[in-house]
């Protein structure tokens, strides 16, 4: 009989110019993990605060079958497909590939399972371990008619062209494939797949989103409510990551040294960073009214984890009471703290020991959108 306290919510959505179901519905770890197995397309979009997957047309009875007996499917809003079909531009919705992937066998099962202990005995991160093992298991579903033994250095040539370029994929997302089925046969199957063949795509460069001061400011500024304010000017006072703010434990911040300690993070190190007097009073004003146990900020039961999600919900609201439609997201104000402090002549060496960028070259990005050299350069417009 069908749980009907639980409920998906099916509509179409404008997804980057394409066609894409979302799929509403409350936090449920069995529903998503069954999603998940069956769909592997499936992910979250921020902007819609929806999980959404490409349109095809069986997808609606697909959903209504696996839900059967877990949760009722309401489909109602689909009914007005016809409108947003209308809206959407033809040449806006990319002919993309439907290709349906086939259950891992036991024997490939037994073998993803092998790589997942390798990834932990290296102590791989939970993220990346996740990424791997998703990867992984996306190709070798692909080849469901292939033993493992019979791929061959061919086959990951036809999954780049037949999956992740015939459904446009990122570079990023075609790396992490690339990454995970090399090592996966080079540690697992004791067999090597010569690199040479294994086509990794032309490395995209992407300058960093940068708000001004002005930007910084409104958004800081916005909230009222002590926690929200504290989280974000945090991350902009220190350049956090959004990972590094969550993990935060109350002993982590040092009010003698004035310096806040980041811990296992990012390539599991640790590094400090400088406490602004500023933050150090915000913190305190805070610390007094929420009093934290566990993580400096936790959710709504004590001694939990604040969650990405309403982090980021947190940085919308600040945006729309500031009127800023830009589509900022958390990483931004780090981004946005390493070029002012390049721009306040701060040395490149310390910004990347700050950052806790391995290499020199990751913190030279900011080069090319820092203004401070750019703005003293006159336009021969203003000689006209």
């Amino acid at each position: 009989m069908v749980n009907l306290q639980k409920k998906i919510t099916l509509s179409i959505i404008d997804y980057k110019g394409s066609k894409h179901i979302g799929l509403a519905f409350e936090k449920d770890e069995t529903i998503l993990n069954l999603l998940r197995q069956k769909f592997p397309l499936l992910r979250w979009s921020q902007s819609f605060k929806t999980w959404h997957l490409p349109y095809v047309s069986s997808l609606r009875e697909q959903i209504f079958q696996l839900m059967q007996g877990i949760a009722w499917v309401d489909y109602s809003l689909l009914k007005n497909d016809n409108i947003v079909e209308k809206a959407l531009k033809p040449k806006q919705i990319p002919d993309k590939k439907e290709i349906i992937l086939e259950p891992l066998t036991n024997d490939k099962q037994v073998q993803v399972n092998n790589f997942e202990r390798y990834l932990k005995s290296k102590r791989y991160s939970d993220n990346t371990i996740k990424t791997y093992l998703d990867a992984l298991k996306i190709f070798l579903r692909y080849f469901h008619t292939k033993t493992i033994d019979a791929i061959v250095n061919d086959d990951i040539i036809t999954f780049n062209n037949d999956y992740i370029l015939a459904n446009k994929f990122s570079s990023s997302y075609q790396n992490q494939f690339v990454n995970a089925i090399k090592l996966f046969f080079g540690k697992i199957q004791d067999r090597q797949i010569n690199p040479e063949l294994i086509h990794r795509p032309k490395k995209e460069r992407k300058l960093p989103n940068v708000l001004s001061k002005e930007e910084i400011k409104a958004i800081l500024e916005a909230h009222h409510n002590i926690k929200h304010k504290t989280m974000l000017s945090l991350i902009y006072s220190c350049g956090l990551r959004r990972s590094e703010l969550l993990n935060l434990k109350p002993l982590d911040i040092d009010s003698k040294r004035n310096v806040v300690i980041i811990r296992q993070s990012k390539g599991k190190k640790d590094r400090i960073t400088p406490l602004s007097p500023k933050i150090l009073d915000l913190l305190r004003l805070y610390y007094k009214e929420y009093k934290p146990t566990q993580y400096l900020f936790e959710g709504q039961e004590a001694g939990t984890m604040y969650s990405e999600q309403s982090l980021q919900k947190v940085l919308k609201m600040a945006l729309v009471k500031v009127k800023i439609s830009k589509p900022v997201t958390i990483h931004w104000l780090r981004h946005s703290y390493a070029t002012h402090l390049l721009e306040n002549g701060t040395d490149l060496r310390y910004i990347q020991e700050l950052l806790g960028h391995n290499s020199s070259r990751t913190t030279e990005i900011y080069t090319h959108v820092s203004t401070k050299n750019l703005q003293q350069i006159k336009s021969p417009f203003d000689d006209l």
